[in-house]
């Protein structure tokens, strides 16, 4: 069962149990009434035990429980609908409310990261195409580039001795190395299609990676997905650093900033990236085009909004900032590449 096809059966459940357990427990809003909080015994003022923090009033229906479970987990609440139109249409000042502590009405940046994660991985799971060749075909194929290879090997030696042999007589070799050099290309293209190793890149875990996606690309793809699922939030302290490089040793703006800035942005590059995915999937590929441009209007806004620099400030920060997020990306694929490798 997938991801999207728990999250409704839970939604319906939920839904279900408040239509059919209206009144279950002490009041009919299926909330309990105490005098005295049920988690410390202290006296209740208001909504919240002012001592531990716990709600004045617990729920003990079904249909709350299901609530929670979208509550705690995946942040369903009124938070989110106040801050995607913001995330989305003015980052900057979502970033700069919260970093400046005006955080009640929003949904904490890691908190929405790995809700946007969440999202992106449930979307390429369910649009994502796999890679169906019959097996059997796959076996023809590669055979036949075996016995194609090994003919132009034995067709390229003898090419290679007709060439030594007219260098030692003095003759013209033009056309020999013309002949040469026309079979190399052909038997590396037919290597490449064989899923031979041709080259190293000086990294024994990448190159095995490099490997094993050429054998078996469905168990390198679902590898790839795997790490990359699970280590995600390493993009957080991978980009960090980059972006403290558009304001260095400045004393207005700090680590935090920056964590809080890359996390939110993040999240929203999530977001589209799931969107664009979707829209693929549909058949709207120009919309997809059109969502690529997206980035960089939205990191020029958030660095306007967050940081308070000036138009052109923000312009040049913002190309520099695209080079430097395409570096972090490069420097997470690599990472996970090796994770994968290493697994």
């Amino acid at each position: 069962m997938s991801e999207a096809q728990v999250l409704g059966d839970a939604i319906g459940a939920g839904l279900t149990a408040r239509a059919f357990e209206p009144e279950a427990g002490e009041g009919e809003d299926g909330h309990t009434h105490e005098s005295a909080c049920l988690n410390c015994n202290t006296p209740l003022i208001g909504s919240h035990c002012h001592n531990c923090g716990q709600t004045a009033h617990v729920h003990r229906t079904l249909g709350a429980f299901f609530h929670d479970l979208l509550h705690g987990v995946f942040h369903f609440e009124g938070k989110i609908w106040r801050t995607l139109p913001l995330l989305a249409l003015r980052p900057g000042r979502l970033t700069r409310e919260y970093i400046d502590g005006r955080r009640a009405s929003y949904v904490s940046p890691l908190a929405l990261f790995l809700f946007s994660v969440f999202v992106m991985f449930a979307v390429i799971q369910q649009t994502a195409g796999e890679l169906d060749l019959d097996k059997d075909k796959q076996v023809q194929i590669n055979v036949g580039l075996s016995k194609g290879t090994q003919e132009v090997e034995r067709s390229l030696n003898a090419s290679r001795a007709r060439l030594a042999a007219a260098e030692a007589k003095g003759v013209d070799t033009d056309d020999l190395e013309t002949e040469v050099a026309q079979q190399e290309r052909a038997l590396a293209a037919m290597r490449r299609l064989g899923g031979e190793k041709l080259s190293s890149t000086g990294f024994s875990i990448l190159d095995e990676v490099i490997d094993e996606t050429k054998s078996n690309p469905k168990l390198a793809l679902y590898k790839m997905q795997s790490h990359a699922y699970k280590y995600s939030w390493a993009l957080v302290p991978i980009s960090v650093p980059f972006l403290w490089l558009l304001f260095p040793f400045s004393r207005r703006f700090h680590l935090y900033d920056h964590t809080v800035f890359v996390t939110y942005s993040l999240s929203f590059m999530t977001l589209l990236f799931a969107a664009s995915m979707v829209a693929s999937a549909i058949g709207a590929e120009s919309l997809g085009g059109l969502l690529a441009l997206v980035p960089p209007l939205h990191m020029y806004k958030q660095l306007r909004g967050t940081y308070g620099v000036s138009r052109f400030g923000a312009f040049l920060r913002t190309g520099a900032l695209l080079v430097f997020a395409f570096t972090a990306l490069v420097i997470y694929l690599v990472v996970i590449a090796a994770e994968a490798g290493a697994g």
